[in-house]
């Protein structure tokens, strides 16, 4: 208990996003020694008040809570987190889970689409879900109105599927799908990354966005307008080398515009389940990323390691400098830096410190409030310090 303890604690401070939880654990190997690490790490990148870390007693609360609720926590670096979701970079370090988690190792597709659909685009939907999982294949949404709640409906008659909430697991939302949340986590799983008695706001959905489009080998969108969700969910996917299908409209009807530009932009255009089975992968195929195949054909999908960490923890013997080294790379660091989001590649190279400085510097800086660091080995300067 205290290990998980320790990662919820690591996982639920202030300054601690999914890239730098991954981060702290491959330089300190173990969430207590980061933890251990934190505040002089803080301080050391210009924090001004102590670094607050979240109460012990709280979160032994929010997991005895979650246990009666019939979930359970699943930690990045730990058994049974699923293997394609970790392959993100700013995978969730912590989920929460209810319903079977096994569901979450299998090959899936996700469907998503217009909240406002149509009658027909929620009879496709119902109708794709169903094939696809009478095909073996589990389907994930979003748990939301029109597109989301066909595709569960469907999936559910046949199959299994998988509703990714925005807010946390006992805040279901929209609320009419209380019984249908239920009803997915009796024989599929719904996952969250946000705490117990989180209300989902705007802010959340996008990074709801990233554990569906994490989830899926694919991701099929029925009906969404050109400034929609749905396509935050499709670039992400697509970003994270995911196939990217999508179902033609009427151009005369403004909920197909960001389905029909999709087509333009190369998505396989789809009218059945086939189209999806035909073009699904075993792995995803983004450049970069391992092309051993993920998922076995056949019921049993492979386990991968752990994404993310190695078996040793990667010491930064810079971390370890002078203060005033340390405070110089700072600096220059800072300098460099803007509110516009900077690739660390490009950083590294007109910086001229070693890599091992610079990703200390940054680890500091991030934990000090004065940058932030973002999907695509980006990092960006905040306008204010943390407190």
């Amino acid at each position: 208990m205290k290990t998980l303890l320790d990662h919820l604690q690591l996982a639920r401070t202030d300054g601690v996003g999914p890239i730098t939880y991954r981060r702290l654990l491959r330089r300190y190997g173990s969430a207590a020694a980061a933890l251990d690490a934190l505040p002089s790490l803080a301080r050391a990148g210009g924090r001004g008040q102590p670094l607050q870390l979240p109460p012990l007693a709280g979160l032994q609360r929010e997991v005895e809570r979650l246990a009666k609720l019939g979930g359970r926590l699943l930690f990045l670096d730990g058994p049974g987190y699923p293997p394609l979701l970790g392959l993100l970079e700013d995978a969730p370090p912590v989920l929460a889970v209810m319903g079977d988690p096994a569901v979450l190792n299998e090959r899936a597709v996700a469907l998503v689409g217009s909240r406002n659909a149509s009658t027909n685009g929620q009879q496709f939907a119902d109708g794709l879900a169903q094939e696809l999982t009478e095909a073996g294949i589990v389907v994930v949404s979003g748990l939301a109105r029109g597109i989301d709640a066909a595709a569960h409906l469907g999936a559910l008659r046949t199959g299994r599927t998988i509703a990714c909430v925005a807010g946390g697991l006992d805040m279901p939302y929209p609320p009419e799908h209380v019984d249908l949340q239920n009803r997915i986590a009796r024989v599929g799983a719904v996952v969250a990354e946000a705490p117990l008695g989180t209300a989902p706001q705007s802010r959340h959905f996008p990074r709801r966005n990233r554990i569906i489009a994490g989830l899926s080998l694919g991701v099929v969108v029925v009906e969404a307008a050109l400034r929609s969700g749905s396509l935050i969910t499709a670039r992400m996917a697509q970003e994270s080398g995911r196939e990217i299908f999508a179902v033609p409209g009427s151009p005369l009807d403004p909920r197909c515009r960001g389905t029909n530009d999709l087509l333009r932009q190369g998505a396989y255009l789809t009218e059945s389940a086939a189209d999806v089975l035909a073009n699904l992968p075993d792995h995803p195929g983004r450049e970069g990323i391992a092309r051993a195949p993920l998922f076995a054909r056949g019921p049993a999908p492979t386990r991968m390691p752990p994404a993310g960490f190695p078996e040793q923890p990667i010491m930064w013997p810079e971390s370890d400098a002078p203060p005033q080294e340390r405070a110089q790379a700072h600096r220059i660091v800072v300098e460099l830096l803007s509110p516009s989001p900077t690739s660390v590649d490009v950083l590294l190279r007109r910086c001229q410190l070693s890599a091992s400085a610079v990703m200390s510097a940054l680890l500091d800086l991030e934990l000090a409030g004065r940058v932030e660091t973002l999907p695509g080995n980006r990092v960006a300067l905040l306008s204010e310090p943390g407190p």
